[in-house]
C-alpha cells in the first residue's frame, strides 16, 4: 500500500538537496528516474537546471528523440553529447566491468561540458533498488564525485513512479529501460550491427503490444526474448511472425526465456560463478 506520508517527505528532502546545489547539471536518458529528477530539479531551480544527454549506438533512437521532446515542451535547456561509445578502451570487448569503463568515460565529458558552463554539481538518477543490482558503473559515478539524489533521499522506483504520476509525468507507468549493451553476454564482442539488430528486434515486440520486453543477444546470433510471464502464452500466437522477422534482422535461432522478464538477467551468470 502506497505511503504518501513518507513519499513526500522523501519529495521535501530531495528538492533540499537539489537547491543546495544552486546550479546542476542532471544526466538524462529520458528514463522514468532521471525524467522525476529533471522535473523536480526544474521545479526547484528553474534555468538554473540543465539537462545533459548523451547520444549514441547504446540508446535506442526513439528515447533519444522522447527525451529531446520532453525537454522543449517543458522550456529546459538540453545539451547533447555525441559519444562513440565502441570506440572507447575495452568497451567493444564486454568485460563484467563494462558498465564501469562506459560510465567513466561519459561522466568526464559531462563533468566538462558542465564546466565550460561553470557547473559545478552534476545528478544523475539511480535509485536505492539499484544498489541491491551488481551495479559496477555506481563506483565510477563514486569516483568522479557525481551527485545521486534520489538515493540520498532514499527514493525507491515505486516511489519514483508514484509521484511521478502526481506530477502528471508522461514516463510514470513507462516501462524499464537500459542500454542496449546490456543485450549482450559478458566477454562477447559488441558491435553496431548487433546493437542495431537488437534495437529492431525489440522494436518489433513495441509494435506487437509488448509493454516490458528484452532480446537478449547471445553469440552474435541466437535471440532470447523476455516478456512479462503473465505475457508468454501471447508469443505463440505471433511465433511465426516474429520467427521470420527476427531470421530477417540476422539472428539464426530465437528463443523465448520461460523465466520472464527480470532486469539485469546477464549479472546472473556472474553470480552463479
Amino acid at each position: 500500500m502506497r505511503n504518501k506520508d513518507q513519499e513526500n517527505k522523501k519529495k521535501q528532502k530531495l528538492e533540499s538537496i537539489l537547491k543546495g546545489y544552486g546550479r546542476v547539471a542532471v544526466a538524462f536518458s529520458g528514463g522514468v528516474d532521471s525524467t522525476f529528477l529533471l522535473k523536480t530539479a526544474h521545479n526547484v531551480l528553474g534555468d538554473q537546471a540543465v539537462a545533459v544527454t548523451v547520444r549514441s549506438v547504446f540508446v535506442p533512437k526513439k528515447e533519444q528523440e522522447e527525451a529531446e521532446r520532453f525537454c522543449s515542451e517543458l522550456g529546459i535547456r538540453l545539451i547533447s553529447i555525441d559519444a562513440d561509445v565502441l570506440q572507447i578502451e575495452g568497451l567493444a570487448d564486454n568485460p563484467p566491468n563494462r558498465c564501469y569503463i562506459c560510465k567513466k568515460e561519459l561522466f568526464t565529458r559531462i563533468r566538462e561540458q558542465a564546466g565550460q558552463l561553470q557547473i559545478r554539481h552534476i545528478a544523475e538518477g539511480s535509485n536505492t533498488d539499484d544498489l541491491s543490482d551488481y551495479r559496477p558503473g555506481m563506483a565510477a559515478i563514486r569516483e568522479l564525485g557525481i551527485h545521486s539524489p534520489l538515493c540520498e533521499a532514499g527514493l525507491g522506483k515505486s516511489e519514483i513512479r508514484n509521484l511521478s504520476q502526481d506530477l502528471l509525468l508522461p514516463t510514470w507507468n513507462k516501462p524499464s529501460m537500459a542500454c542496449l549493451a546490456s543485450r549482450f553476454v559478458y566477454g562477447e564482442t559488441i558491435t553496431k550491427d548487433q546493437l542495431k539488430m537488437v534495437e529492431r528486434a525489440e522494436e518489433l515486440l513495441h509494435l506487437l503490444g509488448f509493454r516490458q520486453y528484452r532480446v537478449r543477444i547471445h553469440g552474435g546470433s541466437l535471440a532470447r526474448i523476455e516478456v512479462e510471464p503473465e505475457e508468454i502464452h501471447l508469443l505463440l500466437p505471433l511465433r511465426g511472425q516474429i520467427h521470420t522477422a527476427f531470421r530477417q534482422l540476422g539472428f539464426s535461432f530465437i528463443t523465448v526465456d520461460l523465466g520472464g522478464y527480470r532486469t539485469g538477467s546477464m549479472n546472473e551468470a556472474i553470480r552463479i560463478q
